[in-house]
């Protein structure tokens, strides 16, 4: 598990593909201090296994599913990227729930500054906008940030100059393709609304008045 909360800034050392999947080795320097391999690291906001642990990096496997939905596919040597260590149980819960499953990939469309922030506007498939609600949590490529706007097409979200500053986010432009990660939360509220009526068990499955009871 992740908060979203971004420890430093990774370069690509190298990407080798196979035929749908590939191998990506990444230069860091603040995650090493403890990682090993077999441990999990968010590159981007994708969680990946590290496969080995060097004095400037790690390597990791990146499978065909996770190329398929998620932009790592494009990454090239060069590539900078958001680094974070799955969460500790000693650390500070200072962003959200992220698992670092990508639900999909979004398209900045708009770039507008406000003073010193900066308004990103993310055109996003139906699949991700249907949890994405205002006031609520988002993942860009592993970034806790919170929604300010939803429509059918996109929502908007505010970058502080900090998260521009230790973010690859802050670098990218209009056009540029970014990993979404919509809050676990919802999805499973929706599953437990519907259990109902899928399950055969029906009389005795979850209602509004017993979600309500207990505190949901």
């Amino acid at each position: 598990m992740f908060t979203g909360l971004v420890e430093e800034i990774g370069t690509v050392r190298s990407i080798r593909h196979g035929r749908t999947s590939a191998v990506l080795s990444v230069r860091a320097e603040t995650i090493l201090s403890d990682l090993k391999t077999g441990d999990s690291v968010a590159v981007n906001g994708v969680c990946l296994t590290a496969a080995s642990v060097d004095a400037g990096g790690f390597t990791a496997d990146v499978m065909p599913e996770t190329i398929d939905r998620s932009s790592l596919g494009t990454l090239g040597t060069g590539s900078l990227v958001n680094l974070e260590r799955a969460m500790s149980a000693q650390g500070r819960f200072g962003g959200h729930i992220v698992s670092g499953h990508i639900d999909g990939t979004g398209t900045i469309t708009r770039l507008r500054r406000d003073e010193s922030a900066v308004w990103y506007t993310v055109a996003s498939p139906p699949e991700v906008l249907r949890y994405v609600v205002e006031k609520g949590s988002i993942t860009i490529d592993g970034i806790s940030l919170t929604v300010a706007k939803v429509t059918d097409i996109d929502f908007s979200v505010s970058l502080i100059p900090h998260t521009s500053a230790v973010t690859v986010l802050g670098k990218k432009k209009e056009g540029a393709v970014v990993n979404l990660e919509a809050d676990i939360i919802g999805k499973y509220v929706e599953k437990l609304l519907n259990y109902r009526e899928r399950s055969p068990r029906s009389a005795t499955g979850l209602t509004m008045d017993f979600l309500t009871e207990n505190g949901f």
